[in-house]
């Protein structure tokens, strides 16, 4: 295998566009912010209550 085998996954896009960086650079919004607090905080309650049963 040379070099020239290798492709990279933002150079290998479809549409050209440097997906991965857009991604990483794309601000999450409040909404789905919010969304995956509200997640964690499910989690976090149902951990604490098996805790407090002793399982």
């Amino acid at each position: 295998m040379n070099n020239e085998d290798r492709t990279n996954p933002v150079e290998a896009d479809n549409d050209g566009e440097t997906k991965g960086v857009d991604e990483v650079i794309t601000p999450t919004s409040p909404q789905t912010l919010e969304q995956e607090a509200e997640a964690l905080r499910r989690k976090i309650a149902e951990i604490e209550r098996k805790v407090a049963d002793g399982n």
